[in-house]
């Protein structure tokens, strides 16, 4: 099929309407991200036995990859659930305290100012040896979060 210069600037308008339309609907998704601050007093806490938990953010940026962010407050000896595997990748940020962090068969202790990084798929888990609450921060980054 041959297509003349003319056929396509017919098809220019269509194709500024679809991708403002596109665009539109993108900007009313509640789960696109926007620029804004979590003042940590505004956090929602869940609690659960020794455990404080914070739901910081659940969304996806402007190229539509998904990104969640919580913080956790592990008691002294509590594990935040038992050893898992997940087909998102997530970066933890150990802001105080000390965690045992198991992946690949390894523990490794840590201490404050640490991070994991464990890939799609990974085994991990950790745990708070420490007589203090160890608190961090877990930034899940893709797609199969849970």
């Amino acid at each position: 099929m041959k297509v003349s210069r003319r056929d396509l600037s017919r098809l220019l308008p269509a194709l500024a309407v679809t991708e403002l339309a596109v665009t539109e609907l993108r900007s009313q998704d509640k789960r696109m991200m926007t620029t804004r601050a979590f003042p940590y007093e505004d956090l929602p806490v869940k609690v659960n036995g020794q455990n404080k938990g914070r739901a910081v953010f659940d969304g996806e940026n402007h190229l539509g990859f998904p990104v969640e962010l919580h913080m956790t407050e592990l008691g002294p000896g509590q594990i935040p659930h038992p050893p898992h595997q997940h087909p998102h990748e997530e970066v933890l940020m150990l802001r105080r305290g000390v965690l045992d962090a198991t992946f690949g068969g390894k523990t490794t202790r840590l201490n404050a100012g640490s991070v994991i990084y464990v890939g799609s798929g990974e085994l991990h888990g950790w745990k708070n040896p420490g007589p203090e609450p160890a608190e961090y921060f877990v930034i899940a980054l893709g797609k199969g979060k849970g």
